[in-house]
């Protein structure tokens, strides 16, 4: 559902949404039905507080932006990765071929390869919706 239309201005308002939060968007991108962001949150705002916002305000963007969207919905769910600052380059060069990257490989198999690549336990009826 996200087209190029929407992720023309999705990254505006995301980076705006953590701006105004003190926090600072440094990566963004994705593809259709999903998106990877690498972002500095400020530690006054608990990273939950911050995705429910993000997902909460984008939505109501897409909807009032895109009446054919009105439909649009983010997971419910999401997944964080702490990113040391000597990995920070390459972390935002991944997120930048997003688009690329995932005509080879699914948000689905890449994800479960992540987490078992760095022993991450999870349960497999719990990480898609």
């Amino acid at each position: 559902m996200l087209t190029d239309e929407v992720w023309t201005d999705l990254v505006k308002v995301v980076g705006g949404i953590i701006r105004d939060r003190n926090g600072k968007l440094l990566a963004m991108n994705g593809t259709a039905d999903h998106l990877h962001l690498m972002a500095s949150f400020h530690q006054a705002h608990a990273v939950s507080d911050m995705f429910r916002d993000i997902k909460a305000i984008s939505s109501d963007w897409i909807h009032s932006s895109f009446t054919t969207m009105r439909s649009f919905a983010w997971q419910s769910g999401y997944g964080v990765f702490s990113v040391s600052k000597s990995m920070a380059r390459k972390v935002a060069q991944y997120i930048d071929t997003q688009r690329e990257h995932h005509r080879t490989v699914s948000f689905e198999e890449e994800l479960v390869a992540l987490l078992q690549r760095h022993g991450v336990d999870y349960d497999p009826r719990y990480i898609f919706d």
